[in-house]
Parts: C-alpha cells; sequence; structure tokens
C-alpha cells in the first residue's frame, strides 16, 4: 500500500523567512557580484574624466543625473556592506563573535552600518 507524505509539493523560497544572519550571508555574496558588475562602468567614468577637461566636463554632468545618483548610493552601500560583512566573517573566522547573541548583534550591525553610510553617501551628493 502507498503510503502519503505530508510534504510541500513545491518550496517557496520568497514565504522563508531567513534569519539576519543568513541575510548577510546571501548580501554580501551578491554585493561582491555586483560590485564586479559595475567595476567597468566606474574605470571607463575615471578614464574619461582624466582624459581632458571635455571629458570631465561630460562626467561631472553625468553625475548630476538622477540615476546616476541612484547608481552611486548603491554602490557605496554595495561597497560598505560587502566590507562590513568582510570583517564580520573575518572575526568570526578567529572564533569572535560566534555566539548565537552576538552573531545576531553583529549582522545587525553590518545591516545598520551599510544603511548610514548609504545615507551619508544621499546627503553628501545632494
Amino acid at each position: 500500500m502507498k503510503q502519503h507524505i505530508n510534504r510541500p509539493v513545491h518550496l517557496d523560497l520568497l514565504k522563508i523567512r531567513q534569519p539576519v544572519m543568513a541575510l548577510v550571508s546571501i548580501l554580501h555574496r551578491a554585493s561582491g557580484v555586483l560590485m564586479v558588475l559595475l567595476l567597468p562602468a566606474f574605470i571607463y567614468g575615471f578614464d574619461l574624466s582624466l582624459r581632458n577637461a571635455e571629458g570631465f566636463h561630460r562626467v561631472s554632468t553625468l553625475l548630476q543625473s538622477d540615476f546616476v545618483k541612484w547608481l552611486v548610493v548603491a554602490s557605496a552601500w554595495l561597497l560598505a556592506h560587502h566590507l562590513l560583512a568582510g570583517v564580520r566573517f573575518l572575526l568570526l573566522d578567529f572564533h569572535i563573535g560566534i555566539a548565537k547573541h552576538s552573531a545576531r548583534r553583529s549582522a545587525w550591525l553590518v545591516h545598520a552600518g551599510a544603511a548610514l553610510v548609504a545615507i551619508l553617501t544621499m546627503a553628501a551628493i545632494s
């Protein structure tokens, strides 16, 4: 006779609530990938700004657009999150802050620090 096992037919990853430590890990990987993908655009802009006065003017005009300002703020958040999470993971490798309570607190500090950097960047370019 066939047994009926009560298990989900499909797994909806958007409904699963991940712990904050898992979110830091996922976002650390995603921020690294996104920074690598954005690197050619930043190198091109930097190169263009250093070529001559006209190139510098083009880049400074481009930096005034709302989309590029948003991109700069998002890039600052990516860099800050990746850096802070990387330091957190290095400390965890040395068994510093490995207890559940301190690991959760340091994960929240990574999120708060990255958000603070993004807010300060937004204030600086406005």
